[in-house]
């Protein structure tokens, strides 16, 4: 097919006539199709089943320190439940705080906190300045944004690009105004484009001048290893650079096991300076006395070792990847030659990031939820859910099966170029 952005009007209207038949013939068929949120699907979650049995009453039911994994106490966690997300993160088990089972609940706590008490070194708890702003690489992670939303944040967006953020507008933001505190960053396969960031953004990053003694990076490392290939993403280790540029206590790393073992019962971790990890457990002993020390004992028994984590993600990948080959399969065939929609191939993580022509994303979305597939709203890969340019479709594919996938993204195509072709005739 050729590009539409060279088809006279009257070509469009023939082809916008044959497309909405396609479209109605979709309709027609009564779909409910649900691409909306990255969730694993039921057979990512059948991997990790046997992890139901390796803690049992008859096991002796004990750290390897001896902590009785049933009783109060572990604040940060068992020593071999630190050594393993240490190793899994490239950090000291010192610099590991392991919560609950979401790291989205140690990123909202983080804040809360901050907000509340300021973080190490601040001279002002956040909440009593006149302004808290973040700055947010979008598209981004909608519940990073939410966080902010609930908590009064400013958010002010920053251009990804295809190394990472932005870096000259973020080096400029945070050197100029000392209310910005913070920055949400998804460095390995971001959430929704799958980019990993370059050392040098990385570097960039740990040797920011920023006007704000208190500025902090949130560093969100939810796929660091949900590989879709041999030869996976490289991600520069953020704290040692920080530490490289004599900013030690910068940066809160996050990562959890939700979409490894069981999303709702998982493992969530904290990594950070020693100094800033001490500064939350003084706060967190009021909040809680230890978390579920036996499912982090589960864990460690299911896994073992790290090598042991790596084959059961490659499990993952053989589930993951023919869905991801797939969309971007029909994305090609489908809209590739067209120049009407653009696209990023990523190498892990749980997302394709789709961008339509200008002001088209919404009009895709509500075409597409009329013929029965629900796609995440557009706009929420944005900062107060407004895209400015209202393109961007974050598209999951992991929860679906294979067959619902493929009938999903027919409809998505010929809902794409319906809505460029409503776009275009529109000029």
């Amino acid at each position: 097919m050729t590009d539409f952005t060279t088809l006279s009007e009257n070509e469009l209207k023939e082809l916008q006539v044959k497309l909405q038949d396609k479209y109605d013939t979709y309709k027609s068929q009564g779909l409910k199709l649900d691409m909306s949120r990255g969730k694993p699907s039921p057979k990512q979650l059948d991997l990790s089943d046997e992890m139901l049995d390796v803690v049992s009453s008859k096991d002796v039911l004990k750290a390897e320190d001896g902590t009785d994994v049933r009783n109060y106490g572990g604040l940060d966690g068992l020593p071999e439940t630190k050594k393993f997300f240490g190793e899994i993160l490239d950090v000291n088990p010192s610099e590991v705080l392991v919560g609950g089972n979401s790291s989205l609940n140690l990123m909202h706590d983080t804040v809360s906190r901050a907000m509340f008490f300021g973080v190490y070194g601040s001279e002002t708890p956040w909440g009593k300045l006149p302004k808290v702003k973040f700055l947010c690489p979008s598209p981004g992670y909608d519940r990073h944004f939410a966080i902010c939303e609930l908590f009064n944040i400013e958010m002010i967006v920053v251009d990804m690009k295809d190394d990472g953020p932005d870096m000259d507008q973020v080096e400029k933001l945070v050197k100029e105004d000392d209310s910005i505190k913070g920055i949400w960053c998804v460095p390995k396969y971001s959430n929704p484009d799958g980019i990993t960031y370059s050392d040098e953004v990385v570097d960039r990053f740990a040797q920011l001048e920023a006007k704000a003694n208190d500025f902090r990076i949130f560093w969100d490392d939810a796929y660091t290893v949900h590989h879709l290939t041999e030869q996976p993403d490289q991600l520069k280790n953020i704290l040692d650079a920080c530490k490289e540029a004599g900013h030690p206590d910068r940066v809160f790393m996050f990562s959890s096991t939700s979409k490894i073992t069981y999303a709702g019962s998982g493992i969530g971790v904290l990594a950070s300076s020693e100094n800033n990890l001490n500064f939350f457990k003084k706060q967190i002993s009021m909040q809680t006395i230890g978390p579920d020390k036996v499912n982090q004992l589960r864990h460690i028994r299911f896994f073992k070792n790290v090598e042991n984590l790596k084959a059961h993600m490659k499990k993952h990948a053989e589930i993951i990847k023919p869905k991801f080959d797939m969309v971007l399969s029909k994305l090609e065939s489908e809209l590739g030659d067209k120049d009407i929609a653009s696209w990023h191939s990523p190498n892990g993580g749980y997302f394709i990031s789709l961008n339509t022509l200008d002001d088209c994303a919404k009009e895709v979305v509500n075409l597409a939820k009329e013929a029965g597939v629900t796609l995440t709203g557009a706009g929420a890969t944005f900062p107060y859910g407004k895209d400015p340019r209202n393109r961007n479709i974050r598209i999951a594919p992991t929860f679906p099966s294979l067959e619902e996938l493929e009938k999903a993204m027919n409809v998505l195509c010929v809902c794409v170029q319906l809505a460029s072709i409503n776009k275009l005739l529109s000029k």
